[in-house]
C-alpha cells in the first residue's frame, strides 16, 4: 500500500506512518484506510502502538515519517484544519472530576466554541444519552464508572464531530456497562459518524466493521472480522475442558502437532497443525490426553475466535 498515495475520500488514510522514541520504534510503517461512517477497531496488547498512532492522527505528536489524511486533510502538516471536525475520548483524563456534570459540559462547549443554541441542544442530547438527567450538579468524581464513561463520550461528541477517536474507552468497565456503551457507539455510527476505537478486548472486535491488528508497532492483519477469521487461520481449533488446566496446557504446548495452546476463559484452546493432523483430531488428541493422565479431558472442535486468530498471528510475527 505504501506505493499508493493516501485516499482523501476516506475518513482516515495512512501510509508508512512511523514513530520512534530513541532506538525504540513504537509504530513501524503502518498503512490502512478507514471508510467514512464505519467503526474501525484498532486491536492489540498494551504497549503495541495504539495510543501513539492516535496521537499522530490527532496531530498531538508528529511522526518521524509517513503520511496521514484525516477527513481529507493532511493532519501532519496542517492539524489545525481538522481539529474542530473530530472528537477524542481517552480512558483517562477525559473529564475534570472536580467539576460537576454541568460544568464539564460547559467547559467542552467552550472549547469547541458552541453557540448558546447549539449548547442547549447538545446538552439535552448528552444528558439523555448518558442518563444523567437530575445529576447535572453532581460532582463528576461521584459518578459510577459507567456514567463517567457515557459523560466522557458526550463531551467528546458535544460539537457533533464527523469522526471520533476512542482510546481504550471501556478499560475497567464492567461487562454490562461495556455493552451499553457499545449501543451508544452503534447509534453514533448509524448517524454517519466514523469511529476509530482502540482496545485490547478481543470480544469487542466483533462489534466493528473493520479491524486492524497491531503488534510491536506493526500492522499484522487488516479486514472485516469475518474475513480475518476466514483468511488468516485455516488450522483446526480444539477446545479442551479439563480439571488440571495448568498441567494440560503444559502438555499441549509441547505436544507434536499442536501449533499453539493457550487459555481461553475457563478452557484451553489448541491450534492443530493441518500438515500433521489426522482425519479425526478430536479423537486423536482426546486419546493422547487420556494416555498422558488427563482422564477427564473433553475436546470439541470450535470455530476460530478473533482471539484465536490474534494469538496465531502473534506467533507468526514472533517467528519472523
Amino acid at each position: 500500500m505504501t506505493s499508493t498515495p493516501p485516499n482523501p475520500e476516506m475518513a482516515l488514510s495512512v501510509r508508512g506512518l512511523t514513530k520512534r522514541f530513541g532506538s525504540f520504534t513504537a509504530v513501524d510503517g503502518i498503512d490502512f484506510d478507514v471508510p467514512r461512517g464505519q467503526i474501525f477497531g484498532f486491536l492489540g496488547p498494551n504497549g503495541s502502538g495504539k495510543t501513539t498512532t492516535i496521537r499522530m492522527l490527532t496531530g498531538t505528536s508528529g511522526p518521524d515519517s509517513g503520511q496521514a489524511l484525516v477527513l481529507g486533510e493532511d493532519v501532519i502538516n496542517h492539524p489545525e484544519r481538522v481539529k474542530q471536525r473530530f472528537g477524542y475520548m481517552s480512558q483517562k483524563f477525559a473529564l475534570f472530576e472536580d467539576l460537576t456534570v454541568e460544568e464539564n459540559l460547559r467547559f467542552y462547549a467552550g472549547v469547541y466554541d458552541l453557540s448558546a443554541d447549539q449548547f442547549a441542544r447538545q446538552r439535552a442530547y448528552v444528558l439523555d444519552m448518558a442518563d444523567l438527567r437530575g445529576r447535572e450538579h453532581e460532582l463528576t468524581a461521584n459518578l459510577s464508572v459507567g456514567w463517567r464513561q457515557r459523560l466522557a463520550l458526550g463531551t467528546a461528541t458535544i460539537h457533533q464531530p464527523e469522526l471520533v477517536f476512542l482510546d481504550e474507552p471501556t478499560g475497567g468497565v464492567d461487562p454490562v456497562a461495556r455493552r451499553q456503551f457499545w449501543d451508544l457507539l452503534y447509534d453514533l455510527a448509524s448517524r454517519g459518524v466514523t469511529l476509530f476505537v482502540t482496545t485490547h478486548y478481543m470480544d469487542e472486535a466483533s462489534h466493528c466493521n473493520q479491524l486492524g491488528f497491531i503488534y510491536r508497532g506493526g500492522l499484522i492483519a487488516e479486514g472485516s472480522p469475518h474475513d480475518i477469521r476466514r483468511d488468516l487461520i485455516a488450522e483446526q481449533v480444539l477446545e479442551v475442558s479439563v480439571g488440571d488446566i495448568d498441567g494440560a496446557l503444559v502438555w499441549l504446548e509441547q505436544a507434536p502437532g499442536v501449533e499453539e495452546a493457550y487459555l481461553s476463559g475457563a478452557r484451553l484452546h489448541a491450534v492443530i497443525d493441518p500438515a500433521v493432523a489426522s482425519s479425526d483430531p478430536v479423537g486423536e488428541f482426546t486419546a493422547r490426553l487420556h494416555a498422558a493422565g488427563f482422564y477427564d479431558a473433553v475436546l470439541v472442535a470450535v470455530e476460530p475466535t478473533l482471539e484465536d486468530v490474534f494469538v496465531n498471528l502473534v506467533a507468526r510475527a514472533q517467528e519472523q
